[in-house]
């Protein structure tokens, strides 16, 4: 895939999850009755959260990974034996 189109790509998918969690924070201030803070401070806080989000996905997938390599050596060396 074109390096260029990868960029592109992968920048829309980051305006999209922040766009979307800045809305989700928008709409749980709402219905807990809280004030809004302004646009800069809700653009700040749907980082926050959207790398947290990022870095809980990565570490969970790096375990899922270990553990189908793990289940895949053991079936390995039984044939083995």
């Amino acid at each position: 895939m074109d390096e260029d189109l990868k960029e592109g790509l992968k920048k829309i998918i980051i305006d999209t999850e922040l766009k979307a969690t800045e809305t989700l924070l928008r709409w749980r201030y709402k219905k807990e009755g809280k004030k809004i803070f302004d646009n800069q401070n809700i653009v700040q806080q749907s980082r926050i959260i959207t790398d947290q989000a990022h870095q809980i996905i990565a570490r969970r997938g790096k375990n899922v990974w270990n553990e189908v390599k793990k289940v895949y050596e053991k079936g390995h060396k039984k044939k083995e034996q």
